[in-house]
């Protein structure tokens, strides 16, 4: 039985930072994806906070936020050294 890691990106169209993560974690996810296909399920879900009143609030100031089983493991920018490493962990 392979494992579940959830990762949910919080972002709003417009946010050049927001791009910067995007692309850092589809790289991340694919590598690990070819490395533990077998062992782990991943979730990558993107979220425009400006579809949601509290997120919105939330962080609005701290977006890009990237959440790893809905606990968040950055903002701003996005290590991908570090996610790689977090995720990992979890295999």
């Amino acid at each position: 039985m392979s494992r579940l890691i959830s990762l949910t990106l919080l972002t709003k169209p417009g946010c050049h930072l927001c791009e910067e993560a995007i692309k850092a974690v589809d790289l991340v996810v694919s590598a690990f994806r070819d490395q533990n296909s077998d062992d782990v399920q991943l979730d990558l879900t993107e979220v425009n906070i400006l579809e949601n009143d509290e997120l919105n609030q939330k962080y609005a100031e701290e977006i890009p936020v990237l959440q790893i089983n809905g606990e968040t493991h950055a903002y701003w920018r996005i290590d991908s050294e570090r996610l790689i490493k977090a995720l990992n962990d979890l295999a």
